[in-house]
């Protein structure tokens, strides 16, 4: 029977992968609206951003990871997986992302027992939620 520390050594860092229509565009978005940085860039097919120890998969047509499915169906952007930021001030970064033109899911702010949120998207459609915790 294999350990844990055994998987944590096989398994070396998790990744989220998002559809990407537009990766330049998308690369963007990420760097520059979103604190990411870019780790790899193989536009227009693939990039790779990231930001405090969060890797992003931005895989556009002709990556391997947007491949159509073997039954045909296609991989697309969109849905409501979400990557999660947490931000430490949700008003004033709205207020920026917005006078940036970014399109938003949610009109308002949310407030529930964790804390504050508001999910937005990225140029392709997919979301990102940006979160304050309750102090």
């Amino acid at each position: 029977m294999r350990s844990k520390t055994d998987a944590r050594k096989r398994m070396s860092r998790v990744s989220v992968r998002y559809m990407i229509d537009d990766v330049p565009a998308a690369v963007r978005f990420y760097t520059t609206l979103l604190g990411f940085t870019v780790e790899q860039d193989a536009s227009p097919a693939f990039a790779s951003v990231v930001r405090d120890g969060v890797r992003l998969l931005l895989s556009g047509d002709g990556s391997s990871g947007k491949r159509p499915l073997p039954d045909g169906r296609r991989q697309v952007s969109g849905g409501w997986n979400r990557v999660h930021l947490e931000v430490t001030d949700l008003p004033a970064e709205v207020e920026r992302l917005r006078a940036a033109g970014v399109s938003f899911r949610t009109k308002d702010i949310v407030t529930g027992p964790g804390g504050a949120q508001v999910i937005l998207d990225d140029p392709s459609g997919n979301p990102v939620e940006l979160f304050q915790p309750r102090r």
